[in-house]
């Protein structure tokens, strides 16, 4: 079992709702890895290989949901924490859930355009993207481990989220362009469906910023 190293839990009294909480930041991260991949397997046309991995971020992605679902009863029984910091858990669950939901959407168009016809260097740029999409996300991690035992460290890695984030927006927009050049050749379906799929990538970036904003707030009440 992963050893939990997380000092803005650890600090605080333990009890289930934080142990599973802890649970849902793992399985949510989990769910990016395994997004990434599928798509690097889907590039790589090996297609058994990639539905393996949708299959276990499907799986991931439940287990997200249920684990939210669960933080949030044994929040609600009042004993868990101090009113501030119970919302402050709560509001990170709920990023982190929205976070899995987008790279879900983003597999589920991947398992779409199985057998499809995909250029090459779009598929570059997906595995691309979907590379940085985890370094975002493990970056994110690391900010929400330090957010008690070293709020200053918490704080740098939340502001490399953001400087990543811009990165990955700027790619969204080559690949955007790249449909001019490629889309004539696309069926009109793919052609759709992977530009959904990029829109889901660009979704999850932005909610890894979105709760790298949010850890700064908490680091900086630290």
């Amino acid at each position: 079992m992963e050893r939990r190293n997380y000092g803005w839990f650890e600090k605080r009294r333990r009890t289930k709702g934080l142990e599973l909480a802890h649970d849902q930041i793992i399985k949510a991260f989990d769910t990016v890895t395994l997004l990434h991949k599928a798509a690097k397997s889907f590039a790589e046309n090996n297609i058994k290989e990639t539905n393996k991995h949708l299959r276990n971020l499907y799986k991931a992605e439940e287990e997200v949901d249920k684990l939210r679902t669960n933080v949030f009863t044994e929040l609600s029984k009042g004993a868990a924490l101090i009113s501030d910091y119970r919302e402050d858990l709560l509001h990170l669950v709920k990023r982190l859930d929205t976070l899995a939901d987008h790279a879900k959407d983003a597999a589920r168009c991947l398992e779409m355009l199985s057998g499809s016809e995909i250029p090459e260097e779009l598929c570059k740029k997906m595995v691309f993207m979907t590379s940085k999409l985890v370094e975002t996300a493990q970056t994110l991690r690391e900010s929400i481990e330090r957010i008690t035992a070293n709020p200053k460290a918490a704080i740098k890695r939340a502001e490399k989220v953001g400087l990543i984030e811009s990165e990955l927006d700027r790619e969204y927009l080559n690949v955007k362009s790249m449909f001019v050049k490629y889309g004539v050749n696309m069926n009109p379906g793919a052609l759709i469906i992977f530009d959904d799929l990029i829109e889901f990538l660009e979704h999850a970036t932005d909610m890894c910023a979105d709760t790298a904003d949010y850890i700064i707030v908490l680091s900086s009440r630290e």
